[in-house]
């Protein structure tokens, strides 16, 4: 199967499984609920999820991936309402559409985002109880990928970050934690459920710092160059926000050559893992337009 049919496939997966695992829109309270599912199905390209369906499927997994799939992408929403709300980046689109907040109110956006929290580690204790030590794995890796060390800490940081000058290493710590963490961690948890060697487990946790700190570098690259209409979401917040970004410290050349590096580094260890879609996946990310 193409590439791109693949990853198709991955989010059609996922994105139908939103309705078997997820509270219905009516379960009371409703709106809480539907805030919820608002987020969670408002777009998005669905690469953590998809990255750890591939993963699992690459090393024949015993057991469905597919819970642990929609737990990351939980985490992940969760994520986005809280960056959005006023007291963050006060963003009032995402992917082209009003922001939670925006569509509900303050209060609302931030119980969901909690929920959505909540609820992924709820999925991971639930649907992996039949094999306790793939259970405590999964909640084990993805509770420390949230945690003040690695999401919220990267987080912190980069709202400490505002108005300051940051250097290089001050930069890298935000975006391996805030943006990359997550990204490996989706790669991890698929080799957890297939019981993959640790050898394994380290070379995809290493292809997931790769392309996540590329996700990032384009990411900043896409605000500093690319439009609205494009993005689906405001561009220049950073530069109107002064935040510290890949671009504003190195520069369009640099950030380009190390986009590069890292996706050449990427590709290398899917060709050793004889992952034909993860070396397609790194291509892809840094190849995107928004």
């Amino acid at each position: 199967m193409e590439f791109k049919e693949k990853l198709d496939a991955y989010v059609e997966q996922v994105e139908q499984a939103f309705d078997t695992l997820l509270p219905p829109a009516t379960t009371r309270p409703s709106q809480i609920h539907q805030a919820m599912r608002y987020s969670l199905t408002a777009g998005g390209k669905r690469i953590r999820p998809a990255l750890a369906l591939a993963v699992a499927e690459r090393f024949d997994p015993e057991v469905d991936a597919l819970p642990a799939a929609v737990a990351i992408e939980c985490l992940h929403t969760y994520t986005l309402i809280h960056d959005d709300l006023p007291a963050m980046d006060d963003s009032p689109l995402r992917r082209g559409v009003p922001t939670c907040h925006i569509q509900f109110d303050e209060a609302t956006a931030v119980l969901a985002g909690d929920a959505l929290l909540t609820y992924a580690f709820e999925l991971l204790a639930t649907h992996y109880a039949a094999i306790p030590e793939i259970a405590v794995a999964l909640v084990k890796t993805l509770s420390e990928t949230a945690g003040s060390q690695r999401l919220i800490g990267g987080q912190m940081e980069d709202i400490l970050g505002e108005e300051r000058d940051l250097d290089p290493d001050e930069l890298e710590f935000i975006h391996l934690n805030k943006t990359a963490a997550l990204i490996e961690t989706s790669l991890e948890m698929g080799a957890i459920i297939a019981r993959a060697s640790p050898a394994r487990v380290q070379a995809v946790k290493t292809y997931g710092r790769c392309i996540g700190l590329g996700f990032q570098i384009m990411d900043d690259l896409l605000d500093a160059t690319s439009d609205a209409d494009t993005m689906g979401k405001a561009v220049r917040a950073d530069v109107a926000a002064r935040k510290a970004t890949y671009v504003a410290i190195h520069g369009l050349d640099k950030s380009r050559v190390a986009l590069a590096e890292l996706t050449e580094k990427a590709c290398a260890i899917s060709d050793s893992l004889d992952a034909p879609f993860l070396r397609s996946l790194a291509t892809y990310l840094n190849e995107r337009v928004h």
